[in-house]
């Protein structure tokens, strides 16, 4: 009985650390300060590109490519790239109508890394200042190149825009929006408020030419490739701004199967880049970097749903067959701790979406998770496409 004790206490203490650290940068995110702003007002007008790798994307792609032609920043100043990998014909001959650049490839294994290098080989040095990454189904807002300039301006080097949800049509797109705004309040508002870097999400994200270029020379992922520049970036003590309204639309995806094959892929690069950093993470934090080794932290974390389904099952069962004892109270603590969290950490008009339908379907996203986790080696050989416009919510996929 004393070893199940022990190895409850050492569960939940770990449980414990996790709960503490988003309460404590969600309580820190209530205190982000605006980015100053001034419409038209530059130091100098930098040369961007706009890069959108698109896989199979034809539902999606042309919007967006039509769409990132419509920002208040001077179009004789950035020009926008569609990557097209394993696009229709017909969406070939669209997107060539438009007032942009078309990089066709083709790979034996497509990743956004592949397409990425090969853009970038294709541009003559000096041709651009700053590299803009978007997702084939991103939307931008109209500002969104101004805001990015006046952060260079300031002098940083890499710059994530806040990625927030174009659609809320399903059950299922309710709860992944509302999981994108807790990473941009926990993992980026709340780190820039403590002086640490923001993370990075893979799309609405900026960096300055020659360091982006660099840097993707050494990047050959299969997936999670912001991860990776993450870990680069970090470990050079480079670091990240985060732009609260520098605004980039993202689509939710929209049933459970999809959800689980998107997680699945996510938690295969978290833990990859977990085993290459975890050593290194802690040399460096006695070397006083302690922005790299909060990444390597975080990737300790369990996905958020087993955290809670975990920690919420644990009390229930506690609170059943040991009520009042200090195991008892200590997890059900850590239970209003991360339930306040995920409170302040979600806007007010999310909240106003979540309703009893989203909850009920919490169990499901719970044992999908969980099957995720027995297909990470699929997920470390190819790269899983998650495809986009798909409105039904097939709960039962």
């Amino acid at each position: 009985m004393q070893f199940l004790f022990f190895i409850a206490y050492l569960l939940f203490g770990a449980t414990a650390i996790f709960a503490g650290y988003l309460l404590l940068f969600a309580v820190a995110g209530l205190f982000r300060h605006k980015a100053p702003y001034l419409p038209g007002k530059h130091t100098r007008l930098r040369r961007m590109v706009v890069f959108l790798p698109s896989y199979r994307e034809d539902s999606v792609i042309l919007e967006s490519a039509a769409r990132a032609l419509e920002q208040s920043y001077p179009a004789t100043h950035y020009d926008v790239v569609v990557i097209a990998d394993s696009l229709q014909p017909a969406t070939l001959e669209k997107l060539r109508k438009l007032p942009i650049r078309v990089v066709e490839v083709v790979f034996e294994k497509s990743t956004k890394a592949k397409a990425l290098n090969v853009a970038l080989s294709q541009q003559a040095e000096g041709t651009y200042e700053v590299a803009v990454i978007l997702d084939a189904d991103n939307i931008l807002a109209p500002d969104f190149l101004d805001r990015l300039n006046q952060s260079f301006d300031q002098g940083w080097l890499v710059v994530q825009g806040h990625r927030t949800a174009k659609n809320t049509n399903t059950s299922t797109a309710i709860l992944d929006a509302i999981s994108e705004e807790i990473n941009n309040h926990i993992l980026r508002k709340g780190h820039r408020v403590l002086g640490l870097s923001s993370a990075l999400i893979g799309s609405g994200m900026a960096f300055e030419y020659g360091l982006f270029r660099s840097l993707m020379a050494q990047i050959h992922a299969v997936s999670g490739f912001d991860k990776e520049l993450e870990m680069r970036l970090l470990k050079q003590r480079i670091q990240i701004e985060y732009l609260d309204d520098a605004i980039c639309y993202d689509e939710k995806v929209q049933n459970p199967a999809v959800f689980e094959k998107q997680r699945t892929r996510w938690i295969a690069a978290q833990f990859k880049y977990l085993r290459l950093n975890f050593v290194s993470g802690w040399q460096e934090l006695f070397r006083g970097n302690v922005d790299y080794f909060d990444k390597v932290f975080q990737a300790l974390f369990p996905p958020r749903v087993m955290l809670l389904g975990g920690i919420v099952a644990g009390a229930f069962l506690l609170w059943i067959f040991l009520p009042g004892y200090s195991l008892t109270w200590f997890v059900t603590a850590q239970m209003v701790a991360l339930f306040l969290a995920f409170f302040l950490a979600t806007p007010p008009d999310m909240r106003s979406k979540l309703g009893w339908r989203e909850l009920s379907l919490l169990p499901n996203l719970f044992i999908r998770i969980v099957r995720s986790l027995f297909k990470l080696d699929e997920a470390h050989k190819k790269f899983i496409h998650t495809p986009h416009g798909i409105e039904e919510d097939t709960t039962k996929k």
